[in-house]
C-alpha cells in the first residue's frame, strides 16, 4: 500500500519567467498559423536573453503565399506577447528587444510520414511515450501541490495587471510543500514565493507583507498554520528578472506544465506544437481519458501511458495504473479506454477538436486542471466521456 502520511513539493513559475517567456511565444505563433489553416503544420521554438529573442524551427501552410505573408508577422507577435506579459525594463523591453525570425518550411521527409494518404490514416509525427493523471484530491481532480502553485502565481499575475500591486513585476516563482494525513492534502509545511519587484528598497518582509494576502486568499482555510515556513524572496532583491536575468527556452517547464512531479512524464515539451505532434496531442488525450476515470468513480487515483511510432497511426500500447483505488482492474479500464475514444492521432484531434488556435492560454499555469473554454480550449478538461467508460467497464 503506498504512502498515507507525508509532505509533497511542487512549483510553479509565472507567465513572466524566462522559459514561459518563450513558450508564450512559441504558442502565439502556432496559434497564429492555425487562425489561417486549421491543418498548419508548426514546431516553434524561441530562445530569449538580454535584448534578444530567437524564434526557430519548422511552420508550413498550403498556401505558399500566405506562408510568406504569416513570417512577416512573427516579429509582431512576439513583441505583443512580451508586452501583454508586462516586460518594459531597461534590458528587455517589447518595444526595443531585438527579434530574429529564423523559422523555415517543414521537412518534406517528415511530412510524409505525418501526412493522410489516399491508402493510409496519418502518422504520428514522432515515436513517443506520453502520460495522462488524474486525482480526486482537487476539485479539478489535480494534485494539490501544483493546483495550489498555479492558482497563487495567477493570483498575484492578476492584482499586478490591473494595478492594485503596481510594484510587482512580471518574473515569479511559486513552491508549495503539502502535508498529507491519510492519502489527503490538510495543510502546508511550508511556502515558498520568489518575485521580481520594483525597488531595490523593497525587503523580503516588505514583499511579504504584499503577497501573503492573496496567498492566503488562495490555499484552503485551515492550511496555513503558525507552523508554516514562509520563504518570500528569500535571497533579497529581486529587480532584474525576466529574460534579462536568466536566458529562456521553449519546453523547460515540462514538470510545471503537467503534474509538478506527481506522476510520470514522457519527456517531451508542448508549446509551439501543432496537435500532428503526439507529444502534445496523446498528452492530452492521456489526461482527458486519466480525468474520466477519476470522474466516473472507477477510481481514486490514475495514470494513462500512450505510446507512438512515427508515421504509424494508431497507438503501440495503452496502459493505466490505479494505485490500488479501484475495484475495477487496471486491465479493463485499458479495454475499455480502447473502445471509447479513437487514438490515432486524427482521431484524438477530431474527438478533442484541437485544430483550433487555443494554445497561446496553456503556456503559463499549467496545460492541465483548467476549466474548459466555450471555444474549445482545454477540451481535455472536460468529462464527457464518463458514461461511455461505465457502459464499457
Amino acid at each position: 500500500m503506498s504512502r498515507q502520511n507525508y509532505i509533497f513539493t511542487s512549483e510553479s513559475v509565472s507567465e513572466g519567467h524566462p522559459d514561459k517567456v518563450c513558450d508564450r511565444i512559441s504558442d502565439a505563433v502556432l496559434d497564429a498559423f492555425l487562425s489561417e489553416e486549421p491543418e498548419a503544420r508548426v514546431a516553434a521554438e524561441t530562445f530569449a536573453t538580454t535584448n534578444r529573442v530567437i524564434i526557430g524551427g519548422e511552420v508550413g501552410l498550403s498556401d505558399q503565399e500566405k506562408l510568406h505573408d504569416y513570417m512577416g508577422r512573427i516579429e509582431d507577435i512576439a513583441r505583443a506577447c512580451i508586452k501583454d506579459i508586462g516586460y518594459e525594463q531597461d534590458k528587455f523591453h517589447h518595444a526595443t528587444c531585438e527579434i530574429t525570425n529564423l523559422l523555415h518550411e517543414q521537412s518534406a521527409h517528415i511530412a510524409q510520414g505525418v501526412n493522410a494518404a489516399d491508402n493510409k490514416d496519418e502518422g504520428a509525427g514522432d515515436q513517443g511515450i506520453m502520460f495522462g493523471f488524474a486525482t480526486n484530491e482537487t476539485d479539478m481532480l489535480m494534485p494539490a501541490p501544483i493546483h495550489y502553485a498555479h492558482a497563487i502565481l495567477r493570483r498575484l499575475a492578476e492584482v499586478r495587471k490591473d494595478g492594485t500591486e503596481p510594484t510587482l513585476r512580471p518574473d515569479a516563482k511559486s513552491q508549495l510543500s503539502v502535508r498529507y494525513k491519510n492519502g489527503k492534502p490538510v495543510g502546508v509545511s511550508s511556502i515558498g514565493l520568489s518575485t521580481q519587484h520594483a525597488d531595490a528598497g523593497q525587503t523580503s518582509d516588505d514583499i511579504r507583507d504584499i503577497v501573503e494576502p492573496y496567498i492566503r486568499e488562495v490555499l484552503p482555510e485551515g492550511w496555513i498554520t503558525p507552523e508554516t515556513e514562509w520563504w518570500v524572496n528569500p535571497t533579497g532583491t529581486f529587480v532584474i528578472g525576466g529574460p534579462d536575468g536568466d536566458a529562456g527556452l521553449t519546453g523547460r517547464k515540462i514538470i510545471v506544465d503537467t503534474y509538478g512531479g506527481a506522476a510520470p512524464h514522457g519527456g517531451g515539451a508542448f508549446s509551439g506544437k501543432d496537435p500532428t505532434k503526439v507529444d502534445r496531442s496523446a498528452a492530452y488525450a492521456a489526461r482527458y481519458l486519466a480525468k474520466n476515470v477519476v470522474a466516473a468513480g472507477l477510481a481514486d487515483r490514475c495514470t494513462i501511458q500512450l505510446s507512438y511510432a512515427i508515421g504509424v497511426s494508431k497507438p503501440l500500447s495503452i496502459y493505466c495504473e490505479t494505485f490500488g483505488t479501484s475495484d475495477v482492474p487496471p486491465a479493463a479500464i485499458e479495454k475499455a479506454i480502447d473502445r471509447v475514444m479513437n487514438l490515432t492521432p486524427r482521431g484524438i484531434r477530431e474527438h478533442l477538436q484541437l485544430n483550433k488556435p487555443i494554445y497561446q492560454r496553456t503556456a503559463a499555469y499549467g496545460h492541465f486542471g483548467r476549466e474548459p473554454d466555450a471555444d474549445g480550449g482545454f477540451s481535455w478538461e472536460k468529462t464527457d466521456l464518463v458514461e461511455a467508460l461505465l457502459k464499457e467497464v
